[in-house]
């Protein structure tokens, strides 16, 4: 580009590069980069985007699968199999269905089967003083 300011290189802005004579043939060598670099780049942001939600997917799974076991260890059947091994403990006929009322609540059954076993009928006697208390 010398003086003359009415000349305009159009090739200037796309930024496609220079024009070579090579055999006799115009060949046009590129100022960018190939665009595989580029699409290699947008494969491995891909692929790390997709490991990332594999990751999240089976730490969701791992998480479920805990939750279901801790449910599992709380859940009404395994209280009333504990609740009837608990006969001849002080444990009337009263106290047994005040008890399989109480297990409808997911804490009380979790206190429960937390507690050792010497400790459980005591603890649901206080709680069945608690709510005749209440109720009164």
């Amino acid at each position: 580009m010398s003086g003359n300011p009415s000349f305009v290189d159009e090739d200037a802005s796309s930024g496609s590069g220079e024009d070579l004579k090579i055999d006799g043939q115009n060949k046009r060598t590129s100022a960018t980069p190939v665009s595989g670099n580029r699409k290699r780049s947008r494969k491995a942001t891909g692929d790390a985007i997709v490991d990332a939600m594999l990751e999240i997917a089976a730490a969701s799974k791992m998480r479920a699968a805990a939750i279901m076991r801790n449910e599992d260890r709380f859940a009404i059947n395994k209280c009333i199999k504990v609740l009837d091994e608990m006969q001849g403990q002080g444990l009337n006929e009263s106290l047994y269905y005040f008890a399989l009322d109480l297990f409808e609540n997911p804490n009380a059954r979790e206190t429960f089967i937390s507690l050792k076993s010497e400790r459980r009928v005591v603890w649901l006697q206080s709680k069945f003083n608690a709510s005749c208390g209440s109720a009164a």
